[in-house]
């Protein structure tokens, strides 16, 4: 009988021990490996046994049901460590394998299953030795006793129940990857020594393949998870999960491969997958362990004209050393023709660096015990490697702060004398309503034209600069119904008799489209992405409605002055002609009143945002450049620029934004009406008169708000403030408007 009872501890049953379950037996079929986990101990005594005292009966029910979980536990372990699966798909093509693997998606092969079985046929392995050493006991006692099996069992009971629970739960929630580390991590905070120990055992099973995971990701940048059981997933997993044929996922591999695979990688291709993300790695560790990966596989595979570029490059450092690499000014450092030579000539991510992030992985994955604070650390340290040379690469090699100005000069209009001169070549052409068939055509002529004047050959990045026209909108149509208007008022053979009411919202200008383009190439793409460039170009747009603005109320001063000087030359001796340019003089003088409060708005508003805002803020930009070494600090300081420029330039406030376009509109509707002596309508330009000073009070008023002026996201708005209001007229203005119901102003009577 003690024999049996040795038998049925390691899961055979017979005569006296049975299995309730196992009335398969009756039907000649034996329990598969792959039936599922029972949940109560069905291993009993038999019933027609009477032999037994009901203590003893007792005792020996207990030990049988080590010999149940015992059996469920093998039975797991053997279940998941069955390998067939890959035996069986081993030979087939790539399509063929694909098909067998989603066709047996239900059964969901599992590493970290698998890892986990390993480590219960450890214990299971411990658990045979101790029966097989109370077998030899028991043959060598003459009287042996049932104690001697109890007492040789006893930790036994404190262990497999709480791994048949923890392998039941697993089998019944499906867990896998990520879900299993959690319900390990969970578990390991017992009161019990044995079972903390068995369960960090386990554990350590599971990180074993985690690290394996961490090592190809974080070493090589390869992506190592068949099952999708890593928190680290690509983008393309999904179409697995929504069932795409395999035809279709390997023509869109094929079709991505056509492209740029490490820019698309790092922008879209990889992600942080929650569902497996065990809760003892936090978020910011989870990110750190993405964007090192990222960044191996961008060092790792660099474009085939990057190499060829830098290949050029090495060639001519010692002829060229003296020119820097664009880096002037505070980045004098980087000049050194023997840093930079020594650089290229190095991988982008050296043999050493890779050891390095090698060796600190090993000592995580040869630790019997997992400590969070050494895995951040070492997450950490990964991190600053991988974004130190990628810093190298795009800051050094690529040339990062030379594209910085480049774009500063172009989009922010830093070359004033490129866009002044621009802006003069394509006035005549901005009076007519663009063409959308030719109106980039027609704007590339002034624009090569204003290059040759005003750079010539000089600016190496200028070639990566092009002037685009989107597709006009319905703007364009009630543009086109007013412009040929002002134009032939102009030309004095009509005059302007459009309407502008504060209640109607005001078109837009079609020539306000215009927007520049810049090519980057790799690995600038990492960091200009198009999302950054959109910022650009909406910055640009702006700057460049508000320098037009400029222009043309300066240009209409000229204009009509040069026709009053030759006017007066002509007629100076004829005393009739001569009184009537007087008295032109004086009706005119309300207008040039007008036209000086625009031109003192623009031009303020203009050096606010050139001088308080933008070259402040590249300041800072360049001292962030200068002392950081870490990509990703970088691109922080870089959407920092870009936001503090778009928030201190009012763009992000809608109530603000819409006002100043507004004004820009008035002014420019302004200029075309004075410019038309021969009929000037004293209706229109009392309305826009009036509609200017409206919306330059409004203006006022919401800038000076405690809300704005006294909030830190513009620091320089004071002096922007002060210097409207430096003699009271604006704010006096702007609580007439508040506290008094005034009549539409006429010409005559507007004063400073």
């Amino acid at each position: 009988m003690l024999h049996e009872l040795l038998l049925a501890l390691l899961g055979y049953t017979g005569d006296l021990i049975i299995d309730e379950r196992d009335h398969h037996r009756s039907l000649g079929l034996s329990l598969s490996s792959d039936s599922p986990i029972s949940q109560e101990c069905t291993f009993k005594i038999a019933p027609d046994l009477s032999i037994l005292q009901p203590s003893e009966r007792d005792i020996i029910e207990r030990l049988v049901s080590l010999g149940f979980y015992y059996r469920e536990l093998d039975r797991f372990a053997t279940k998941s460590r069955d390998l067939s699966w890959i035996r069986s798909v081993t030979n087939d093509g790539p399509v063929q394998r694909t098909s067998q693997l989603l066709k047996e998606k239900g059964r969901k092969p599992s590493v970290y299953r698998r890892a986990i079985a390993n480590g219960i046929v450890e214990i299971l392995s411990v658990y045979r030795s101790v029966v097989l050493h109370i077998e030899q006991i028991l043959l060598s006692d003459p009287t042996p006793i049932l104690a001697t099996v109890t007492q040789g069992l006893n930790k036994f009971f404190m262990l497999f129940p709480p791994l048949h629970e923890l392998i039941v739960e697993i089998e019944r929630d499906d867990t896998r990857g990520g879900q299993i580390l959690n319900l390990l991590y969970k578990r390991c905070h017992c009161g019990v020594p044995e079972l903390q120990a068995c369960i960090q055992r386990l554990l350590w099973h599971g990180h074993q393949v985690m690290y394996q995971q961490l090592a190809s990701w974080m070493v090589y940048g390869i992506l190592q998870d068949q099952h999708g059981e890593f928190f680290i997933r690509r983008q393309e997993d999904t179409d697995v999960v929504n069932n795409s044929s395999p035809q279709e996922m390997i023509g869109k591999s094929e079709r991505t491969s056509l492209d740029d695979a490490s820019i698309s990688d790092w922008h879209l291709g990889f992600h942080i997958f929650l569902d497996m993300l065990p809760d003892y790695i936090h978020m910011r560790v989870a990110e750190s362990i993405l964007f090192a990966g990222k960044a191996v596989r961008v060092l790792r595979n660099p474009s085939p004209a990057f190499r060829s570029r830098d290949d050029s490059f090495q060639q001519q450092m010692p002829r060229e050393s003296c020119k820097g690499q664009g880096f002037t000014g505070r980045f004098g450092m980087l000049k050194e023709p023997s840093f930079d030579t020594k650089m290229v000539g190095e991988e982008l991510l050296p043999q050493s660096e890779t050891d390095k992030i090698n060796n600190m992985l090993h000592e995580l994955k040869d630790s019997s015990e997992f400590h969070k604070r050494i895995f951040e650390y070492a997450v950490d340290s990964v991190r600053s490697i991988a974004a130190s040379h990628l810093w190298q690469l795009v800051v050094v090699r690529a040339d990062l702060n030379g594209h910085l100005k480049a774009l500063k000069d172009y989009f922010l209009l830093a070359k004033g004398d490129f866009f002044q001169c621009f802006l003069e070549e394509s006035r005549q052409l901005m009076r007519l309503p663009p063409r959308q068939s030719t109106a980039e055509a027609d704007l590339m002529v002034p624009f090569q034209l204003a290059a040759l004047k005003t750079m010539g050959d000089e600016d190496k990045y200028f070639s990566r600069v092009s002037l685009r026209m989107p597709s006009f909108g319905i703007s364009i149509a009630s543009t086109r119904g007013e412009l040929p208007k002002v134009r032939a008022g102009y030309d004095g053979s009509s005059s302007v008799n459009s309407h502008i009411t504060a209640s109607s919202e005001l078109s837009t200008d079609g020539w306000d489209g215009i927007a520049l383009e810049y090519s980057v190439d790799w690995p600038l793409q990492l960091f200009f992405t198009q999302e950054i460039l959109s910022k650009y170009r909406r910055v640009f747009q702006y700057l460049l409605r508000l320098k037009r603005t400029q222009m043309e109320l300066e240009k209409s001063w000229a204009s009509v002055m040069h026709q009053d000087h030759t006017d007066f030359a002509k007629h100076r001796h004829d005393r009739m002609k001569c009184s009537v340019t007087q008295q032109r003089r004086l009706r005119f003088r309300p207008m040039w009143r007008v036209r000086e409060h625009m031109a003192f708005l623009i031009r303020n508003l203009q050096f606010y945002i050139q001088v308080d805002v933008i070259e402040s803020q590249w300041n800072v930009l360049q001292a962030h450049v200068q002392d950081s070494h870490d990509f990703s600090e970088l691109v922080e300081f870089h959407q920092e620029y870009l936001s503090a420029l778009i928030s201190q330039s009012f763009l992000d406030i809608g109530s603000v934004s819409r006002i100043l376009d507004s004004i820009m509109k008035l002014c420019l509707q302004f200029c075309w009406n004075i410019e038309n002596e021969s009929d000037v309508n004293t209706l229109q330009l009392e309305r826009i008169t009036e509609e200017f000073n409206k919306k330059s009070n409004s203006l006022y008023t919401i800038l000076r708000s405690s809300r704005l002026a006294g909030s830190q996201r513009a620091p320089f708005l004071r002096r922007f403030l002060l210097r409207l209001n430096f003699n009271s007229f604006f704010e006096t203005n702007a609580i007439g408007v508040l506290n008094v119901v005034r009549s539409r102003p006429t010409l005559p009577e507007l004063h400073q």
